[in-house]
């Protein structure tokens, strides 16, 4: 297995092997209790793979994912995984 660092600022698209991913937003996420304690993070990506090479390319991902577990991670993909370290670099 191979661990690889990948900055991204928002807006930003950016190809990682045969995915493409985009963040549109990232942000602490609060207890709704009223501790407000914080939670982590979040940020919402798009992720393409691009291995296919169609022209219609579709999102293998397109949602939330979160910085406080390792459960929350949603992407499911037969050769790469996600992680969303924090906000400071997407």
């Amino acid at each position: 297995a191979k661990t690889s660092n990948i900055g991204l600022l928002l807006g930003e698209t950016k190809k990682f092997g045969l995915l493409e991913i985009k963040a549109l937003k990232c942000g602490n996420v609060k207890s709704p209790k009223e501790s407000q304690q914080e939670l982590g993070q979040a940020a919402y990506i798009q992720v393409k793979d691009l291995s296919d090479n169609l022209s219609n390319k579709v999102f293998v991902f397109n949602g939330w994912t979160f910085s406080s577990g390792t459960t929350l991670n949603p992407l499911d993909h037969p050769v790469y995984d996600l992680w969303l370290v924090d906000c400071d670099n997407v």
